[in-house]
Formats: C-alpha cells, structure tokens, sequence
C-alpha cells in the first residue's frame, strides 16, 4: 500500500507543527496548522534546534493497537512530532519581565520614597533642633538659670491647660457634654495666666553697671544703618564675652546704653569688685576696637568712648511677662546705677558711695580716687561720687568737669586734665602724646581711604572683564587735557557742562562677576596706599582744610553713592533676565550712575584730594596778597584748581603705574576720568559767580516742568548725572551741617578756629566772631538749606535727601537759639573774654 493511501493526519489539531512519516524506507514531512495538513515534500525537514521536543506515535498502532501484533512482517509508519520555530514564537511572552519589572520598580519606588520620607523627618529634626538650641541660648541669654526653669515651667503649665481646653472642644464637637465648671475654666485661661504667681525675686546684694557710647549718636548720624549695627554688634558681643569670663549677667541693652549686674541670679560677696573689674575691661576694650574699626566704619570712630556709672544695693529682679517678656531690674538702685552713667564723663567710671565702700572693704582703696565737686542728681540730690582707675598706674587725676550728655563730642571748658584717644590724661602729658597719636589717627584714616578706594578698583576691573569692548583702545586717541596742558590753559579750561556717563552694557551685567571675588595684584594695593599715604602728607596742618576733613567729605560720598537706589515700583517678572533687567531700571533711573563704577570711583577720588595742600585762607584772599598760584590759575578757583594739578601729577608719576592701569586701561577711560574728576572738584567752589550761574542755568534746563522735547534723550540724562554727581560733592563737602548738632559744632568751630588764625597772622581784614553767627544763618538759609532740598529733588538718594534736609533744618534751629552761646564759648577757648551780642551780629 501507498505511504498516501495510508497516512491519515486530519485528526491532529494544533498551529504549526511539522508531521513527519518515517518508515525504513521513506520519510515524509506535513506542516499542520488548525485542521489542516499541508504536504511539504519528501524527507525530514523539521528544526533541528527542537529534536528534544520529539513525540513519536506508531502509525498501526494509532487506528488500531491490535493490529501490531500482526503487523510485524509490514512496513510501520511512525510519526515523529515537531513543533516549528512559529509554534514557539506562540507560547513565548515578556508578560514575566514586565511583572517582574513593575514589582521591582514599585518596591524602589517604595524605598525611594521611605528614604527621602526619612530624610525629609531627618532634617525637619535638626531644624526643629537648632530652633530648640537657638531658642534655649535666646532664652540663656536673656534670663538667669533659675528664672529660666521657672519659665519652662510656666509654659508647660500653660501648654496643658490648652491641651485639656482642646480635649474638652472636641468632645464637644462630636455631640458630647461638657460641664459647666469645664466651660467656666476655659473661659479663664488667659486669666489663669496671670493669677499665677510672678517671676520675682529681692537680690539683696547686687553692683549695677551702666555703660553709654558717648558721641554715638553724632556718629550714627554720618554712617550707613549696616555701619551702625556693625559697630554695636562687635562691641556688644566683646562685652558679652568679658562677662562671661567675669560671671556678670548682661540685663540688657537699650540703644547704644549696656546694662550689666553682679551678684545675681547668684549670690556673691564680691559683686562690687567683680563689677569694677569688667568695667574697667569694658573701657580697655572699647578702645582698642573702636581704633581696630576705623578702618572698615570711617573717620570719627576712635572718638567713640564710654562713659560708665556703677553703684550698688538691692535691687528687685524678674520677668514681666506678656508679649516680648523680658529679665528686667527695679528699685533705686537701678535708677541710681543710671544718674551714675548720665552725670559721668567720656572716657571715665563714676562709682557711688556704695560701691566705694565695698571695694574698700575689700582691700582695694587704691582703685579710686574721689571727684572734686559733687553732682546733682535727679530725685537724689547731691551726691558724693568717686573715679574708678583705669589701670594707668594710679595717674589718674580727678577733674571739676560737670556732667556731658551722652552725645557729647568734646567739652569747651579748659580742664586740668583732658580725654586723648578715649582714656584720661593731664594736660602736661598730652603734650608728649599728640603727635604719636595722631600720627596713629592719620594711619588709619589712610587705610580706610585705601579699603574704600580698593572696593571700586574691584568694581571696575569686574566690569571690565565682563565688558565686550576691548581693553586697549586702537582705533581712537582720546586727549586728556592734564597731560600736556599748555601755559594759557587751566583746569578752569576743562571743565563742561554736561559729563558723558556709558550706555548701559547689558551683556556685561549678566557676565560680571562679584566684586568680591577680585583679588587685586599686590603691587595696585601697595601703589594705592602710598598714593594715599602721599596725599595725606601733602594736605597742611590747618584746623579745617585737612586730611581729616577730606576724609569726612569721602565718607559722605560714600554714603550718597550708597543711597542712589531705584524707584521701589520697579518691578521685574521674568527669572531668566532678572538680574540684566534690575540693573537697566537702576542704570536708567541714577541717570548711568551705579552702572558706572569708574564714575563712583572718580567721585571718591575727588572727595579726597579736593582740598589738597589747602592753604587755609579762601581764594578771594589769594588773589589779594597776589601769590604765584593765583596769577598761574588768573584768579578763579585758586585752590581748587591748585588741588587737581597736584593730585593728577603725583597719579601720572612712574611709581604708579600699575595702579593707573587698574583705573583706566584705555586712553578713553583716562580721559573721562580725568573729566569727572575736574567737574567734580571744580564743583566746590561754591563762591564763583560764573560758575554758579552755570549751575542754576543747568538745573532749570533739567529739572524744569517743561523740557525740551527736541533735546537727545542721551544728552538729558548725562546733564541730570552731571548735575546729581556735582551736588553730592557739594553737599559732601559741607556735610557737617547736614548731620549731628555735634557734629555741626565740631567742624564748625575747626573752621572758626582756622579763619582766626588768618586773622591773627594778618590774612584776613575781620576776626570771625564779629560776623560768624549771622554769616551762618545766611550760610544755612541760602546754600545749606536750598543744597539739601536739591539733593531731594533729584529723586535718587533715597531717604539720606530727607535725612539731610532736617539735620540742616534742625541744626539751622538750634544754631538760631544757641549760636551767639556758641561764639562765646569758642572764643573763651581761644582766650579771650565774651563780646555782646550786639558785636556777634
């Protein structure tokens, strides 16, 4: 029989198999797909890859199994099963990996999100740490251990009235009764507060010390708030550590007043020395950082000094609580402690009767000696005081000063011994150490010069780095008038009426880099301190017209270029530019003034050279005693024009040329440099009538209501840079009269003192107290005054144009009611006796 007629398959049923016949003679292969067979051809052509998968059936025996018994002499057919390479394709799937994958993914998910959970716990731990830490040492600070505990205790009290009043609200809440007696103590819980017995306590044996920073406030007034706190901050903070050291507690600190005891929270029998000894700290100490800080706070720092009063007896000691609550002391012995410090003198420690005792009961007689006349206290009387030594080897003298306000920069009185660099000497020792000390004044003054002035060298080569046009100028030769100025022309020459500020390069805002980060070359620093240095030395030794004066005058400027701020509706919205936009709003509204630090450098520069080798006489009196400068400059602006020439030949001199480079790196740069400077200086001769017609034409043509319309924005805005940059110099110069009463007194009878001396040595045809306190209402009412309301209408100093309006305002008063006073005095400390007040007018 035939391998066809005998091979039945239709039977199998499945996708894809490869049927093969095999027989010992012939082999046969049929693919099987559902229900059909489809022959494929002679031979065995399944896929090797898939032999162990084989399943063999013997044909006979699949239609009838009897039949192999008598089959055996036949020829059997088997079929041999294979499954194809689609067949498996079929029962392959990823359906394991992808959920294998999920359920991993999901377990890192998981994990991921417990440790960032516990991160999240971990850090909210250390915050809720340090807020704990930070709020203990707050509270350390402030209150005595044993008050401190009482607090604690307090507010734990408190914290579980409120947990049962919020018990009691939610079982309320959810339809549950409460008790009248529970609604009556919920409504006494702030009650409770203060029905609960106080935080006092009688200390029975206590020194309180009050210490004031004399002239503090006359400071304040020429200083920016940052400088302020700077100075209370460091000073308080070495307080703190020498009472720590002293075991004194600080009570507290109100203004620029530091308020300290001995002998409590504990009781000890030394509290009176122990007091003395940390005053006497306090003072040493304060000496030596305010001259430490003059470097980085200004001229005027080392004048800074305490004033300090002691006394002692039992004081009552607690917490007033409520809002802000705080460790407060009462009882005369604290209002006495304060008459101590008010009644006092700068520089010195006035201890009472009481505290004497004790130290002399301690064996310590020799630390004081007693003050020669009595003062009068307020409620108290007459009383007996004494002055605590300062560890000067009992040269300590006492004095018949009265008493000083705690701004008081210097006493007029003539003493027979006198404050020197914040410590008390006499009279004949002082003479041995004034020079050295202000030889000291003047280093210090020169390094503030240089720190200031090293800042914008640090602005200008940051803007430079980061400004697209190059560093040298190839293309155009910019002629500066200074260098090679012929015989007819003069600094006059070069002055114009509208400087030339840079557009605003807003790539090289984004680029720039802080400030901060520039390290200046050794050799810029070192130039720049004997540039200074030289300077210094080329002012002369006058009253008012020297290096200490030009260094006011910096400071102010300093000060004014700090407060040109923006307008406070400028607003930006957009991150990305964020920065570029807030420096073009300010760059548009300071008319190209704060984008410019060339410029702000050069009004520093012009600040402290304005003035220099100042001969103390005004200019009108060079031109009439005919001297060599006043023929060389034909007359005008004498001094002035004399200050630039000098300054600007020692800047071009070869030792400095590292230091020319860091300012101007390009012949443009120098001239505009050299431009700014000239206006600027230029700008301090408020006696030219030329000049300030020019003036008052300039500021009707830019502020007026009506501008004009056919002007090039560009040029109106550098006429109003020209005219903010020329008044700040002149309300910089005159900045005294703008600031503190003592402030005003103090340059004020420095320039009373030099305009006699001229006429004593026969440079000037009047004495000034025949016409100082009339001249200086005048000087008030028609410049200080009108500069000061300029100032404010430029719109771009802030809140230092008000400020500077009412120190004018108030000094103008005060020098109304005290003015001829104030000539008597000056003139009883020259020598001579009083004039009438008819002759002061």
């Amino acid at each position: 029989m035939s391998a066809e007629s005998t091979i039945f398959v239709a039977f199998i049923i499945c996708p894809q198999l490869f049927v093969c016949l095999h027989s010992a003679y012939d082999r046969f292969s049929y693919e099987l797909t559902g229900n059909r067979a489809i022959y494929l051809g002679n031979g065995d052509q399944h896929e090797t890859a898939f032999n162990k998968y084989e399943v063999v059936i013997p044909f006979d025996a699949y239609r009838d199994p009897d039949l192999a018994a008598i089959t055996e002499k036949h020829c059997r057919y088997s079929l041999h099963m294979y499954p194809s390479q689609q067949f498996a394709q079929g029962y392959e799937s990823n359906l394991p990996i992808v959920f294998t994958s999920l359920v991993a993914a999901t377990f890192f998910l998981m994990a991921l999100t417990f440790l960032v959970y516990d991160r999240f716990v971990y850090r909210r731990n250390i915050k809720v740490v340090d807020a704990a830490a930070r709020s203990n040492a707050i509270v350390s600070s402030l209150f005595p251990s044993n008050v401190r505990e009482r607090l604690f205790e307090d507010a734990k009290a408190r914290s579980d009235v409120n947990q049962a009043a919020h018990s009691r609200l939610k079982t309320f809440l959810h339809g549950g009764d409460i008790p009248e007696t529970a609604i009556s103590d919920a409504n006494e819980i702030n009650g409770n507060f203060f029905k609960s017995k106080p935080i006092a306590e009688l200390f029975p044996q206590t020194t309180i010390m009050f210490g004031d920073i004399s002239g503090f406030t006359a400071w304040s007034s020429s200083r920016e708030p940052t400088q302020v706190f700077q100075l209370l901050e460091t000073l308080y903070h070495s307080f703190d550590e020498i009472a720590k050291k002293r075991r004194v507690f600080k009570v507290e600190t109100v203004g620029d007043c530091y308020v300290a005891v001995a002998g409590l929270p504990d009781p000890r029998k030394d509290h009176a020395v122990v007091m003395a000894r940390f005053a006497k700290d306090c003072m040493h100490r304060m000496h030596s950082m305010t001259r430490k800080l003059e470097v980085s706070l200004g001229p005027d720092t080392t004048d800074l000094s305490l004033r300090i009063g002691l006394h002692s007896g039992p004081v009552t000691a607690g917490v007033l609580r409520g809002e802000r609550s705080r460790f407060q002391l009462f009882g005369d012995t604290m209002n006495t402690a304060a008459r101590m410090e008010s009644n006092g003198i700068r520089g010195r420690i006035q201890i009472s009767q009481e505290t004497a005792d004790l130290i002399v009961a301690a064996g310590k007689a020799h630390w004081f000696v007693a003050r020669e006349d009595t003062i009068v206290a307020k409620g108290k009387g007459e009383l007996k005081t004494f002055w605590l030594a300062l560890g000067d080897g009992g040269k300590t003298k006492s004095t018949t000063d009265t008493t000083h306000s705690s701004d008081d920069v210097s006493s007029p009185n003539h003493n027979s011994s006198m404050i020197l660099d914040g410590l008390m000497v006499t009279s004949a020792e002082s003479d041995q150490q004034v020079n050295t000390l202000m030889s000291n004044k003047t280093s210090r003054l020169i390094d503030w010069n240089v720190d200031v002035l090293s800042r914008l060298i640090k602005q200008i080569i940051a803007q430079r780095k980061a400004s697209s046009s190059p560093t040298k100028d190839s293309t155009k030769k910019h002629f500066c008038p200074g260098d090679n100025r012929g015989a007819a022309t003069t600094v006059l020459d070069e002055v114009t009426e509208i400087l030339a500020l840079p557009e605003f390069d807003a790539e090289a805002a984004r680029r720039q880099q802080d400030p901060q980060n520039i390290e200046l070359n050794a050799n810029i620093t070192t130039q720049l301190q004997q540039y200074v240095s030289n300077v210094s030395a080329m002012y002369q030794n006058n009253p008012f017209h020297n290096f200490e004066h030009a260094s006011h005058v910096t400071m102010s400027v300093v000060k004014l270029l700090s407060r040109i701020v923006a307008p406070v509706d400028v607003v930006v919205s957009d991150g990305k530019n964020q920065k570029r936009s807030i420096a073009s709003k300010l760059h548009d509204h300071t008319y190209g003034i704060t984008s410019d630090p060339l410029t702000q450098f050069a009004c520093v520069f012009s600040a402290l050279i304005h003035d220099v080798d100042h001969s103390g006489v005004p200019n009108v009196q060079l031109v009439k005693e005919h001297s060599k400068i006043a023929k060389f400059y034909q007359g005008r602006s004498v001094a002035e024009q004399n200050s630039v020439d000098l300054a600007w030949e020692l800047l071009l001199d070869e030792s400095f040329d590292d230091l020319r480079a860091a300012i101007f790196a390009t012949d443009g740069e120098k001239a505009r440099f050299r431009q700014l400077v000239v206006n600027s200086v230029m700008a301090t001769d408020i006696m030219d009538p030329d000049f300030k017609a020019i003036r008052n034409a300039r500021w009707e043509k830019a502020f007026t209501k009506c501008p004009n319309l056919e002007e090039d924005a560009k040029q109106a805005t550098n006429r109003k840079a020209t005219i903010v940059i020329e008044h700040m110099i002149q309300a910089s110069d005159v900045a005294h009269t703008m600031q503190h009463w003592h402030i005003y007194r103090k340059w004020n009878e420095r320039l009373f003192m030099e305009m006699y001396q001229a006429f004593k040595s026969g440079r000037a045809e009047k004495s000034p107290e025949t016409f100082w306190y009339k001249g200086e209402l005048g000087f008030f009412d028609f410049y200080i005054i009108p500069l000061a309301m300029k100032l404010k209408d430029c719109g771009v100093f802030g809140v230092s144009s008000d400020e500077y309006l009412n120190y004018a305002t108030r000094n103008r008063k005060e020098w109304e009611d005290r003015g001829q006073e104030v000539v008597r005095e000056m003139m009883e400390k020259i020598g001579f006796g009083s004039m009438d007040s008819e002759t002061m007018k």
